[in-house]
């Protein structure tokens, strides 16, 4: 699949931070979608499902991993990448647990993103071509 026509949905509660990521992205041509809680990811996953979610652990409101075990109850073809930007790899873990394809640690580097990204669309297409 061409990254022009990748769903990518990120949700992180940083504006700053998750804006700046949307616009690295856009620059190596992949459109992602942005959401600042995890509310307005629920909904955008029930609007228009994206093929990822690149979903921070730690957001007030509704958490990450609850977003995350909601998201694989109703979708869970949608493959969920975790941030987690507090030196902490037990949500990423918990996260595995709960679903997620893969964590990352933030400071993200991009390149490693894409590639993440990119496994977990070819993932979720042999999956689907298997049925599952």
């Amino acid at each position: 699949m061409n990254t022009k026509d990748w769903k990518i949905l990120l949700v992180d509660d940083e504006h700053e931070f998750i804006t700046t990521l949307a616009e690295r992205l856009e620059l190596r041509g992949i459109n992602a979608r942005v959401v600042f809680d995890g509310e307005s990811a629920l909904l955008a996953v029930a609007q228009d499902e994206p093929h990822v979610m690149v979903l921070d652990v730690l957001m007030p409101g509704i958490k990450g991993l609850e977003v995350l075990e909601r998201v694989k109850r109703s979708n869970p073809q949608v493959q969920v990448l975790l941030l987690t930007g507090h030196g902490s790899t037990r949500d990423g873990i918990e996260g595995m647990r709960l679903g997620a394809f893969d964590y990352m640690m933030k400071p993200l580097n991009i390149d490693t993103l894409i590639e993440k990204m990119e496994s977990a669309i070819d993932y979720a297409g042999k999956a689907a071509s298997l049925g599952q």
